[in-house]
């Protein structure tokens, strides 16, 4: 059972400022062999756009390489991990972008400043029991009807994981969770669903990806 308090985002944080480099070397082309993935990031852009643009925050940034592919797709985008040695590869390796230090259980950004958010497998690590205040936190900083992509693993089950990218020794609980527990949770939070499938490719052997939209203020 994972432990309770807020160990596991110290053991988060540690574990991928151990892996950072070796994370960077085995994902930075992932996206060339999954078109699918990229063609869900081109309709989030282009939902973006629609809308007249504005700042994206893409949350759990990692090294940052779904950051510079949403500004390749004209999307005016910038980073935020939770990990000092992931985002210090992120600025290397991506020069001329923003890429902060930050959580999301506790964003630092302001309420409705965002006209978009990603989270690309990045909640996986994120306990049952906080993933509700995660999801309050996307809504509070969006703007109403700002576009929501996710992406995680498909499943019922967590698992303790101790060896990490490049065989780096870590201690991470990976959680996977189903597109409905997901969807009730987001639906909960102030969301609207928009599309949600399944597939499997080279980021997940069975990944979920679903896009929403922060639900539109009521009309008084």
């Amino acid at each position: 059972m994972e432990p309770g308090g807020n160990s596991w985002l110290e053991d988060t944080r540690t574990s991928y400022d151990t892996v950072a480099e070796s994370y960077a070397d085995l994902t930075r082309h992932l996206l060339e062999e999954t078109p699918e993935e990229r063609a869900v990031l081109a309709r989030f852009a282009d939902r973006v756009r629609t809308r007249g643009g504005g700042p994206v925050a893409d949350v759990g940034c990692g090294t940052g390489r779904i950051t510079a592919h949403l500004r390749e797709l004209g999307v005016d985008a910038f980073g935020i991990d939770l990990s000092p040695g992931m985002i210090e590869v992120a600025r290397r390796d991506h020069p001329g972008l923003r890429f902060d230090i930050g959580s999301m259980t506790d964003l630092p950004l302001g309420d409705g400043s965002l006209s978009g958010l990603v989270a690309w497998y990045s909640l996986i690590h994120i306990p049952d029991d906080e993933i509700g205040s995660v999801f309050a936190h996307f809504q509070r900083v969006l703007q109403p009807g700002g576009p929501l992509l996710i992406g995680f693993h498909v499943g019922d089950e967590s698992q303790l994981k101790t060896q990490g990218y490049g065989g780096h020794l870590i201690n991470l609980y990976v959680h996977r969770r189903g597109h409905c527990q997901m969807s009730v949770l987001l639906e909960d939070h102030g969301f609207a669903i928009d599309a949600q499938r399944t597939l499997t490719s080279a980021e997940s052997s069975l990944g979920g990806i679903i896009l929403a939209r922060r639900a539109e203020l009521p009309v008084l």
